[in-house]
């Protein structure tokens, strides 16, 4: 009788990552590299995919970059193909904008979707196309927000693309399902990452200061916060979930 495999366990198993530079999406592909994936890592920031590459040998992993731009659909589509055959695709990349309602230009918001819907939505097509093509079972995971669960002024762009990721993953899980292909999504409350830094120290450390008084376990999140999430849906612990949305956010949010 062959000897079961641990839960977090990778090994053998092809992982694609988006926005693997920095941040959340540069978390992920080392925890998943140091649970035994061959990670790839797909970013517009070339240099910064050459640090998480470097920080993946570093742990032992192996890695592959794929410099490209999420609007690129041929060049996401020879990712997958390089990766292949793929089992696990965490579409991470996503930028940040911010203005009220009103001032919202539809360039604004055109932009926004493009990245952070468009961009998830074309990574999961690919992706799932691939599986099904391969006739392999596997696990892709989104990430959503927060910023679902509240209003927040000054983030319809951001709030709205999310709520379209998670629109899209719970239908995509109804019809990939029978493939045995998993799909759900991370919902991270406030991250400290570059993206939620862009604003400069004095600005992430106030919000920061917010986001502590809010939860009760009283800390902000990291990305290997999100990282954890990420691995436990790519892996064989999380078998029997699709079409869920986890929340790893400190208790910030708490929905019905």
């Amino acid at each position: 009788m062959p000897t079961p495999r641990a839960p977090y366990d990778l090994s053998g198993k092809a992982a694609l990552i988006t926005g693997a530079a920095s941040g959340i999406g540069r978390a992920t592909a080392v925890l998943l590299a140091g649970a035994g994936a061959a990670v790839h890592c797909a970013d517009r920031d070339e240099p910064g995919l050459a640090e998480t590459a470097g920080l993946v040998a570093e742990a032992g992993g192996s890695a592959t970059v794929h410099p490209l731009d999420v609007t690129d659909r041929a060049a996401l589509r020879a990712a997958v193909a390089a990766a292949g055959p793929l089992d696990i695709t965490a579409a991470i990349a996503g930028i940040m904008h911010t203005s009220s309602v009103l001032e919202t230009a539809d360039e604004d918001l055109d932009r926004v979707l493009e990245i952070n819907f468009k961009g998830v939505l074309r990574t999961c097509q690919e992706a799932a196309r691939a599986m099904i093509t391969a006739g392999r079972p596997g696990s892709i995971i989104t990430m959503a927000s927060g910023a679902v669960d509240a209003a927040q002024p000054g983030l319809l762009c951001y709030s709205a693309a999310k709520a379209a990721v998670v629109q899209l993953t719970k239908t995509l899980a109804t019809e990939a399902g029978p493939h045995g292909i998993r799909v759900n999504a991370v919902a991270p409350g406030w991250i400290r990452t570059p993206m939620t830094g862009r604003h400069g120290p004095a600005v992430q450390e106030q919000t920061e200061a917010a986001m502590v008084r809010m939860s009760p376990l009283r800390r902000v999140g990291e990305p290997e916060d999100i990282a954890q999430a990420v691995l436990y849906l790519a892996s064989d612990a999380s078998s029997f979930m699709t079409g869920q949305i986890l929340r790893p956010n400190g208790g910030v949010s708490m929905p019905w």
